[in-house]
């Protein structure tokens, strides 16, 4: 009998920056850092390619991305819709 291990899936919430690709979206995700020496808290944004089924969503949209297998050689999260 094995035993399975369940992978969390990391989800992250950011803003759609470009939908120009085919089936995918650039999608800007922005957390706060502070800064070991100083103790100021930073703002620091990170671009992901996330899989866009049917071009649903637009620039400016607030999405939420989710990770999954690689797609592409850039593209490893998926948007993710509420049904």
């Amino acid at each position: 009998m094995e035993k399975t291990k369940q992978i969390q899936k990391k989800e992250l919430r950011g803003k759609v920056v470009s939908d120009k690709m085919q089936d995918t979206a650039v999608v800007a995700v922005s957390r706060f850092v502070m800064h070991p020496k100083y103790k100021k808290f930073m703002k620091k944004t990170a671009k992901f390619s996330a899989h866009n089924p049917a071009n649903r969503a637009k620039e400016g949209d607030m999405v939420t991305i989710r990770s999954c297998r690689p797609l592409s050689k850039t593209k490893h999260f998926e948007i993710v819709f509420d049904k």
